[in-house]
């Protein structure tokens, strides 16, 4: 796929390019998913979970830097006692990406978006203790019930965020005297800075 763009992938798989992403977020992922025959859809699970990689899509500026954090998965607000992180869906999803990064500045129309070339990742011992960290943070506040409290500002590389289609989704999380609240699904995400590294190291920007 590497220097096609957008519109061929689409047009070789049928389907009509959106006019933009605002009402159709996803949209670039799902068709890469399509082509590269990934099946595990929303599922918590790898994408390839035969062979145990995860495909992310990486949008890039001119410059070659991400232009946004990358999602990794939803968190888990309620029955989390005990939960370590080798079992946990952030290990998973993590432990072996395919990146793709895609042309994504605003000026390029969607379906002249080019892909650029994938690489597969694997995190070093010390990103893993950093991944690792971050998230055993994140989840001591979720398990003190301080959910409200988390801030995109908490954690080195991997920050805990809203992800919810609209303000108005709700799910249940833990409160501060341990009484089920009502509070916005989160997500964790892969801060910009940490994959703009990624991209560093193998293409030597």
């Amino acid at each position: 796929m590497s220097g096609h763009t957008l519109g061929e992938l689409a047009a070789s798989a049928e389907l009509e390019v959106p006019a933009n992403l605002r009402r159709a977020k996803g949209w670039v992922g799902q068709l890469l998913e399509l082509h590269l025959g990934a099946t595990a859809g929303s599922k918590p699970e790898q994408d390839f979970p035969e062979l145990g990689v995860e495909l992310k899509t990486l949008p890039i500026s001119h410059s070659g830097k991400p232009q946004e954090s990358t999602f990794v998965c939803i968190a888990p607000l309620t029955g989390i006692a005990g939960v370590r992180w080798e079992a946990s869906n952030v290990c998973n999803k993590l432990s072996c990406v395919l990146w793709i990064p895609v042309e994504a500045s605003a000026d390029i129309p969607l379906a002249q978006r080019r892909i650029a070339t994938p690489f597969l990742w694997q995190p070093t011992p010390a990103q893993i203790h950093q991944l690792r960290q971050d998230w055993e943070e994140l989840m001591e506040m979720i398990a003190l019930g301080e959910v409200e409290s988390i801030t995109a500002h908490h954690g080195e590389i991997l920050q805990l965020r809203p992800k919810a289609a609209n303000g108005q989704a709700l799910t249940h999380a833990i409160g501060r005297n341990g009484e089920m609240i009502q509070t916005r699904p989160r997500g964790f995400y892969l801060r910009s800075h940490f994959t703009y590294s990624l991209l560093r190291d193998v293409f030597t920007l």
